[in-house]
């Protein structure tokens, strides 16, 4: 692990605090007029006033001219819940006139502290983003390890080979603006409806480590913390728009040209995170790569030291050159920040997952959660429910609930009713969310009939599972 830090000579601090000083004793020092002075006469000059613009045809003589219309605000299309701390929604994007899933992973204390609003973590995915779900939840155990943190963690879906930025043009059927969005229209979606404060991270894998660093460059002081983990974070030195453009064909069929032009057109540099990189003075900065050497989770080749992942072999050493070139920048700066440079491993995703683990204590102490912790017991009237033992730990301390008491743990929330302490959990607890009201309380556990179906009962209905149908109030 390095950090680098700012290092600068105690006679540069002294030079530059004297010549503040001297600056500051001249801009104090009032101004005498001499005896003598003969006082500055003001002479007003007339000019011609400048003809007013004729009216267009559809502007009457003497009218206001025609105010443009404020840009329409991004709404919520459709909500699904995966459980109950899993939530996806589809946001209609104005800018890219199509919907977007966002899933989020609600803050730990969603339902125990139903007045509180929680900063936010955005996690990026990988060149090869899916159309469905996040790389994150995929490969990694993301829902499991942000599940005692209290922040709501922002998962986009899809934005293949985006680098999450605005394109020149449209590109494969897809008009990219994804800066856009996730910097002026989603934001007002989630702090308004879903609970929100503008205290906010970003961090992403690969192309989202790269995007991770640019927007937050470009959007100075809108993320408190960017981390980049395997990130390419040089754009346009010598032979990475060549090297971009590659990688954009290869993940999908995407042209380099749509998204910021020829190598030589300025889009290129106004999105480099190295050219930008001034722009992240005040941003909690965290760096980390392999160096393309076989590691613990990786095949060996029968060539020592090489992986048979050979394009995440060559992907890594050049998030590695990148990353210390970046980071080097940084360093001359005078920024702060965190570099992370492991002694091996590919471009693949098991490092990611250990390097959302390792940066979570930066990401904490970013969004002002350092300090924070679970802090319950088990419930009393909760401790003999027969399936206690299956539900992990507790999250939460016990809260009021309509008509009962409930808490949460992690694999499940547990609900006092009619019939004692019951569980709901799962995609069934996800359904049960918005349903609560309809429902009532649960009158049974999960429960499996004869035909395979599961299914809670409650005290004005049940809920039902099946791999086909998923979970359907009924």
């Amino acid at each position: 692990m390095k950090i680098w830090k700012t290092t600068t000579s105690r006679r540069a601090v002294a030079a530059v605090a004297v010549a503040a000083s001297a600056c500051m004793a001249v801009a104090a020092a009032p101004v005498h007029a001499e005896p003598n002075t003969v006082p500055t006469t003001e002479v007003a000059t007339k000019t011609k006033p400048k003809p007013k613009p004729a009216p267009s045809p559809e502007q009457k003589p003497g009218a206001k001219p025609p105010v443009a219309a404020p840009a329409p605000p991004a709404t919520v299309t459709k909500v699904a819940w995966y459980s109950s701390h899993r939530v996806a929604l589809w946001v209609h994007s104005p800018a890219m006139n199509t919907d977007i899933q966002v899933q989020i992973l609600l803050a730990r204390d969603w339902f125990a502290r139903p007045d509180m609003k929680f900063p936010q973590l955005t996690m990026l995915d990988g060149l090869r983003a899916q159309d469905d779900q996040s790389g994150w939840i995929i490969n990694t155990n993301v829902e499991q390890f942000m599940a005692d943190k209290n922040v709501n963690v922002i998962l986009p879906v899809g934005g293949e080979s985006s680098f999450y930025t605005d394109w020149k043009e449209p590109d494969r059927g897809k008009n990219y603006k994804w800066e856009t969005f996730l910097i002026h229209e989603l934001p007002t979606v989630l702090e308004k409806d879903w609970r929100s404060t503008d205290v906010r991270a970003i961090q992403g894998l690969s192309m989202g480590g790269t995007a991770a660093m640019m927007l937050a460059a470009r959007n100075p002081g809108f993320y408190r913390f960017a981390g980049s983990f395997s990130g390419i974070l040089q754009l346009t030195s010598y032979g990475m728009p060549e090297a971009i453009q590659f990688a954009l064909r290869d993940g999908g069929g995407y042209d380099a040209a749509k998204m910021f032009g020829p190598p030589s057109d300025p889009a290129w540099k106004e999105h480099d995170p190295y050219v930008l990189a001034d722009k992240l003075r005040g941003t909690s900065l965290y760096i980390s790569s392999g160096n393309g050497v076989v590691g613990p989770h990786d095949k060996p080749s029968d060539i020592p030291l090489l992986a048979t992942n050979y394009s995440g072999v060559g992907l890594e050493v050049l998030s590695r050159v990148t990353s210390q070139q970046f980071a080097s920048r940084l360093n001359k700066l005078g920024i702060n920040g965190q570099a992370v440079y492991r002694p091996s491993g590919t471009h693949t995703w098991p490092y990611w997952q250990f390097e959302m683990v390792q940066a979570w204590p930066q990401v904490a102490g970013a969004l002002g959660l350092s300090g924070d912790k679970v802090a319950c017991t088990v419930g009393d009237s909760f401790k003999k429910a027969p399936q206690i033992n299956g539900l992990g730990g507790c999250l939460t301390p016990e809260y009021a609930v309509p008509g009962g008491r409930a808490q949460d743990f992690r694999n499940g929330r547990i609900f006092t009713g009619p019939k004692g302490p019951k569980v709901v959990g799962g995609a069934i607890g996800g359904a049960y969310v918005p349903a609560m009201e309809r429902l009532g309380l649960p009158t049974s556990d999960e429960l499996t009939g004869r035909d395979g179906v599961k299914f809670n009962t409650f005290e004005r209905g049940k809920i039902t599972w099946t791999p086909q149908t998923g979970a359907r109030v009924e």
